[in-house]
């Protein structure tokens, strides 16, 4: 009550004209989606929906959002009380309603119900004197519900032993100082294996000890609980453990109910906070040594990591049941003893391929099976809220592929890289990353002071979508699965986890995001009056770093047109941005049971489609706010693309080009780390993802962005690639040979040297922004490292291609892949020849 009554007080004074707020903050006719994005974490692919189903399936890219239900927003309100529900739908109050304040009511914009306030709101509202969430513009608030804290989070490291010491010691550095930054109220346990597994009694500060499991089976959280003698499951505070009856002669050892109280039980002997077992832990880390299990020559180490894993879920089951918890797994090598194996212990024998898995050769004889295993050991974890990381660093597969159900399931982080070792690199940067606290956004609100300390993580989440009932919600792809809630809200068509309307995520990062895909279930016949707005409202519930719970609320309200009368408007709602990263998101998706050639054809089936729905055939030219796309055949005028539709094609070129759908030259550890990592972006990294961006760098001016293209390379210019994954940092053939020849070292070539410093001032801003940190290449024109740039550039000149005054001087690739002028000289004849 005091919380809502110093809300109340607190808000700005509106007009007093106001009577009604009817639908505050409605819909324009342009919308602004970056700003859209900054004050909400959401985007749209079409901002302006037509009014039937019919119109809406003709605009062939699917109606959606991208949407970030934990991004750090500037203006982020956070409210010290329960939400008001709709006593019919349970939507959240929220600026779109009306409200009566003569009769304290407000209207739901979803179900049209009249509801009353509560006494605390009906006492003090008014035009003049306003909740925050009924202040036009407060489109997204939190609620810090009044809850009874459940804890803080619990992190249990999962530590392969079955490396070199080098890789061990690297490793251990790296942990010891990450542990040290975690807040000290965190939880903390340590589990090591190689062919067997230990849990270590961390509250045993005596010597180390610890419990060890057979490597060669898995446990069930049953076996877990029996074998550690934890007997309470769902409580940290445990009575004592009974002691056992005295041997035959031996006196009965009297013990008194305060000792006994004093001992710690159940989670305090595995689980501690870091204040409290900071010193035990380390000591234990730097004793730490490689797995002593001998392994006979020509055979892989004996690796346990299935096993590992059953213990460690069944372990955090058992004490910590829908309570944030993660597993953060650190894998040196491929499975090879007890369940979820993935490879021989012959090293005769290799690992899968894409090719292996492809024709089901015997070397793939193990990723079914150990699929299955890893699903069914995810699902456990998703039951309770728990998520598991993996760290995989080796120049080997480990396994990525048949475990990528925790990343995808339970929403846990993927960090691939060759080794524990490289001074600065991906690892000993990422790590550390991983557990960083959260920096306030400028401009913050102050209710948000006790975010800023944090970690940014969130966890035991749930999203819940109530929309219009002129559309319906057909799914979810991201980080996220299905909580089968059958509602008037769900569609018929299923689009990724469909067939619900609300979806369990097991954690969230700021930079999480999850698409939103729907369906428009109004009738042709049934037109919707003109004025009328469209609502959906994001409910996210999670629990908090610092163990309470909140909820936060997200409503948004578009509007509708007319497609036969104002197709123009509906047009200039079309956000290719977004559009492109929910294609690309409903590609990777099928990729799980198509195959990639199939899908690239259905991108091209959707694009001709696209292209011939909204060019424009009436300009020859192009035109100052559209695109020329090229010319037909006999004369026929060129067809040309809006402004916002214009860059569309180019993504859908490099989206065919793309490391989701192409895996030569992948392993399918590296394929499967993309996709997920592509399900987890937000939009802008999700961009950099399909497009790489590309700098370039030269003595005449600033640096400058160049097209994606080899006729971007020269001799005499240093290039910047960002792929996401790779941050690349390309020297001309002559800047090269003046770099090998130390001119940067001569005074009188200040200019060279800050030439040769420039990009990697960026890559570093880039490094120090980014998580997971990308793999930092440096290269030279015709060295063998150039095949990472080369790869990703539109090979507009090739070695066939005919060298004219355009392409002289240039690099060239050779490839027999198309060009993206090729490409777009056939889509113009197959969209003209679709819309004829």
């Amino acid at each position: 009550s005091d919380g809502r009554r110093k809300s109340l007080i607190r808000a700005p004074t509106l007009s007093r004209a106001l009577a009604v707020v009817p639908f505050a903050m409605a819909a324009e006719e342009a919308v602004d989606v970056h700003e859209l994005e900054a004050r909400d974490g959401l985007r749209f692919s079409w901002n302006v929906w037509p009014t039937s189903r019919l119109e809406a399936q003709r605009c062939i890219v699917p109606f959606g959002c991208v949407y970030s239900p934990h991004a750090q927003l500037a203006e982020l309100h956070v409210l010290p009380y329960e939400p008001v529900f709709c006593k019919t739908c349970r939507t959240v109050l929220s600026p779109y309603c009306q409200v009566d304040f003569q009769n304290k009511l407000w209207v739901c914009p979803f179900c049209q119900t009249r509801n009353h306030f509560p006494h605390e709101y009906a006492v003090n509202i008014s035009p003049e004197n306003l909740p925050a969430e009924l202040y036009p513009g407060v489109t997204t608030v939190e609620y810090n519900l009044p809850r009874k804290p459940i804890g803080p989070p619990v992190y249990l490291f999962l530590v392969d032993t079955c490396i070199t010491e080098d890789e061990l010691a690297s490793l251990r550095d790296t942990l010891v100082q990450t542990i040290n930054t975690l807040p000290e109220e965190s939880l903390v346990g340590l589990v090591t294996y190689g062919a067997n597994v230990q849990v270590y009694e961390i509250a045993f500060s005596e010597c180390t000890k610890s419990y060890v499991f057979r490597g060669s089976k898995g446990y069930s959280a049953a076996q877990v609980a029996a074998s550690l003698s934890l007997f309470s499951s769902h409580s940290r505070a445990q009575p004592a453990v009974a002691a056992a009856p005295p041997r035959p002669g031996m006196p009965q050892q009297q013990q008194t109910p305060q000792v006994a109280a004093q001992q710690p039980t159940g989670a305090d002997r595995f689980l501690q906070p870091v204040a409290d077992c900071a010193f035990t832990l380390t000591s234990i880390l730097e004793e730490l040594t490689p797995d002593p299990w001998p392994a006979r020559n020509g055979e892989r180490r004996r690796r346990c990591t299935g096993a590992a894993m059953s213990v460690s879920i069944g372990l955090l089951e058992s004490l910590f049941p829908n309570r944030g918890a993660r597993i953060v797994s650190f894998i040196g090598g491929p499975c090879t003893e007890g369940p979820g194996v993935v490879a021989a212990k012959e090293l005769k024998e290799p690992i899968r391929s894409h090719n292996d898995l492809q024709k089901d050769l015997p070397n793939a004889r193990f990723s079914k099976p150990a699929s299955e295993f890893y699903r069914s050991l995810a699902q456990q974890c998703v039951k309770n809220g728990h998520t598991v990381d993996l760290f995989a660093c080796a120049l080997d597969q480990v396994g990525l592929h048949e475990m990528r159900a925790f990343i995808d399931r339970t929403g846990g982080c993927c960090v691939m890289t060759d080794t524990y070792t490289e001074p600065n690199g991906v690892f000993q940067t990422s790590l550390p990353k991983f557990f960083a606290r959260k920096e306030a956004p400028e401009g913050a609100e102050e209710e948000n002071a006790e975010d800023a300390d944090s970690v940014d993580m969130a966890f035991c989440s749930t999203v819940e979508v109530h929309c219009s009932r002129e559309f319906k919600v057909a799914g979810c792809i991201g980080p996220c699965i299905s909580m089968k809630k059958k509602t008037n809200y769900v569609a018929e068509t299923e689009i990724g986890e469909g067939g619900t309307s609300a979806w369990r995520m097991c954690t969230m990062r700021s930079s999480t995001s999850l698409a939103f895909y729907f369906e428009v279930v109004n009738q042709h016949a049934n037109p919707i009056a003109p004025g009328q707005m469209r609502h959906i409202q994001f409910l996210t519930q999670y629990q908090h770093p610092s163990g309470g719970y909140r909820l936060r609320v997200t409503t948004y309200c578009g509007s509708w047109a007319d497609a036969s009368t104002n197709m123009a408007l509906i047009s200039s709602g079309f956000d290719q941005e977004c559009a492109a990263v929910l294609m690309a998101r409903v590609a990777a998706y099928k990729t799980e049971s198509d195959d990639c050639f199939d899908i690239i054809r259905w991108l091209d089936r959707m694009l001709i489609r696209l292209v011939a729905k909204f060019a424009d055939r009436s300009n020859a030219n192009g035109s100052a706010d559209g695109s020329a796309m090229g010319t037909g055949s006999q004369g026929k005028s060129s067809l040309s693309l809006g402004y916002n539709f214009s860059i569309y094609p180019q993504f859908m070129f490099h989206l065919r080009r793309s490391r989701f759908l192409q895996i030569f030259g992948f392993s399918p550890d590296e394929t499967s780390f993309f996709r997920s990592s592509l399900l987890h972006a937000n939009v802008t990294d999700t961009l950099i993802m399909i497009q790489p961006t590309l700098l370039a760098y030269t003595f005449t001016g600033p640096p400058e962005p160049v097209l994606l293209d080899v006729t971007s390379v020269a001799p005499d210019r240093i290039l910047l690639l960002d792929t996401y994954f790779n941050l690349v940092i390309f020297h001309g053939d002559t800047v090269a040979q003046w770099r090998k020849q130390g001119y940067q070292d001569h005074p009188e070539h200040q200019h060279f040297r800050d030439l040769l410093l420039a990009p990697k001032e960026d890559a570093r801003a880039i490094l120090d922004e980014r998580f997971p940190v990308p793999k930092y290449i440096e290269c030279d024109q015709y060295g063998s490292q150039a095949r990472f740039l080369l790869a990703v550039l539109n090979p507009s000149v090739t070695h066939n291609t005919n060298v004219n005054a355009a392409t002289q001087g240039t690099d060239f690739i050779q490839t027999d892949d198309v060009s993206f002028q090729v490409f777009m000289d056939h889509l113009t004849k197959l969209a003209a020849k679709s819309s004829e």
